[in-house]
């Protein structure tokens, strides 16, 4: 309840800071299907002891010029070859996010993901709140591409013998936009 608590009030400040900029960040007139951005992000780790696979798509919808908020849908697969036989999991869920431009091409980003993560033929919920910042690159008038680092602030060390679906607190994702953000 606090986590939920926690970015409805992140949500709200990076909401009233969109607003407070006036016509120049109005979209005032732009159709609504023009306001949908369609993405998308993936992940590829690949070693002597795990492999990692993550794919996670995105829809977003521009309130502002300069603010989006959205949804996004993750789906996980790691491979554990320090088992014999090796062990191959598939964890999937996704959760609310929102992204304000501050500049031309660099933006904050957070989010809010919820997994419900399979170990040993069991499964558990998994709950991250993340934040941080990006890039993004425009690939021609309706698409670009993002390079996003991001750190979960609900991160925590797995007890000895359980794995968690993030090994690390850092999270660094890339993927395509297709859609006007970040464009204008």
């Amino acid at each position: 309840m606090i986590r939920t608590a926690i970015f409805v009030v992140l949500l709200a400040a990076i909401s009233s800071a969109a607003w407070a900029q006036g016509e120049d960040n109005s979209l005032k007139g732009v159709p609504a299907k023009e306001r949908i951005v369609f993405g998308g992000g993936m992940g590829l780790g690949f070693g002597s002891d795990q492999d990692y696979i993550m794919v996670s798509p995105s829809l977003g919808y521009m309130l502002t010029r300069k603010f989006m908020a959205g949804v996004n849908v993750t789906y996980q697969y790691n491979n554990y070859k320090f088992f014999s036989p090796s062990m191959k999991t598939h964890s999937y869920g996704g959760g609310p996010f929102a992204r304000y431009m501050l500049f031309r091409s660099i933006f904050v980003h957070t989010e809010y993901e919820y997994l419900s993560y399979e170990f040993f033929e069991t499964r558990q919920g998994y709950e991250s709140f993340m934040a941080g910042g990006g890039f993004i690159q425009p690939l021609g008038s309706k698409a670009s591409f993002y390079l996003l680092a991001l750190y979960n602030f609900l991160y925590e060390t797995p007890p000895p013998g359980e794995f968690y679906p993030y090994n690390s607190p850092f999270v660094i994702r890339a993927g395509i936009s297709l859609g006007q953000f970040g464009l204008f």
